[in-house]
């Protein structure tokens, strides 16, 4: 867990500014304390800012130096309405419809972070991916280039055998059902970004399948043997290699008998699944069956970091993703 905490010190020495739009949640309010007294970032929670204090007094929860915004009444409201029809120029959107719509706090903070009055969002805790998503891809949009937004899972395993002393990164686990080379590309790419600067990890990604150098003739191969083509050319100095059996990955014994020479097989700490649906499989097994801690899914290819929760998350979850919500601002232009 080394290398979260050094996530945590960044986060604590670069304070950005993080909004969490269910701000009446008691989840999210239990987070909030913990996030200010350590100074983990800036917060801004959305809602009736009467109702979020009264939920904070009754489960004790203090919020003192956090800011309160309530998306119907905040004065920026016509300025980001007009942000949101100069964007939505193409839709017709309406001023009174945009006004109506940052009635939503899902909506009211991508807004926020357009207007540069906020770095960051996360939310999840109440609301599906899908309504967390959807205005972020609307108002905030990709970054340049980036073909493929997708999600990386942070897996802390109970042996340091695996991984960099036993962590690795999974992805993409949660955006893409079945990209095909180019976005698998970008995919390794983006997230050995993420790995190297959210964590400080020297990144050897390892491009998943169900072969290893050829032990298997399938289109679905193909596909992985040309993504790691590509992840060569777009980014010659990233230490990559696929296709690889996930043991001929993880397992140095295994990749000196299927892929002698490699500088990834047997020592990788980013995987790369073929789908979404291995990926998701793979790293709830992981999770469950090796009772390891998973930290995700973190959005990659964002032109600003927006990130989810599940519902059923823990307290501590939702402060490990607002910090690295928050190292994701600082490596961000």
């Amino acid at each position: 867990m080394e290398l979260l905490r050094r996530a945590f010190v960044i986060a604590q020495r670069n304070r950005k500014k993080i909004v969490l739009p269910e701000g009446t949640e008691h989840k999210i309010l239990r987070a909030a304390e913990i996030i200010n007294k350590e100074k983990i970032a800036d917060l801004i929670l959305l809602g009736d800012p009467a109702v979020i204090k009264e939920n904070a007094e009754s489960i004790g929860v203090e919020l003192r130096d956090i800011v309160l915004v309530d998306p119907v009444t905040d004065p920026h409201r016509e300025r980001y309405a007009e942000l949101m029809c100069e964007i939505r120029e193409d839709k017709g959107l309406s001023k009174e419809e945009a006004l109506q719509q940052l009635n939503d706090p899902l909506v009211f903070a991508p807004l926020m972070i357009k207007n540069g009055d906020a770095d960051g969002e996360l939310a999840g805790v109440s609301h599906l991916t899908g309504e967390v998503l959807r205005p972020a891809f609307q108002y905030i949009k990709t970054l340049p280039g980036v073909s493929a937004v997708s999600g990386a899972f942070f897996m802390f395993v109970n042996n340091p055998h695996f991984g960099h002393e036993g962590f690795l990164v999974f992805a993409d686990c949660s955006v893409i059902p079945d990209p095909d080379s180019r976005q698998l590309a970008d995919i390794a790419i983006a997230t050995a970004k993420t790995a190297r600067s959210v964590l400080g990890l020297d990144p050897r990604v390892a491009m998943l399948s169900f072969s290893t150098k050829g032990s298997a003739s399938h289109p679905l191969v193909d596909k992985v043997v040309e993504a790691t083509r590509l992840v060569h050319e777009l980014d010659p100095d990233l230490k990559v290699d696929g296709e690889l059996q996930l043991e001929a990955a993880l397992i140095p014994e295994v990749a000196q008998l299927t892929a002698p020479g490699s500088e990834v097989a047997g020592r990788a700490n980013i995987l790369v699944f073929p789908g979404l649906e291995s990926a998701n499989i793979g790293y709830n097994l992981v999770q469950r069956l090796a009772k390891a801690e998973a930290i995700g899914p973190v959005l990659q290819g964002m032109a600003a970091p927006i990130n989810h929760v599940s519902r059923g998350c823990s307290v501590s979850q939702i402060v490990n993703m607002v910090t690295v919500t928050a190292i994701q601002a600082i490596g961000l232009p």
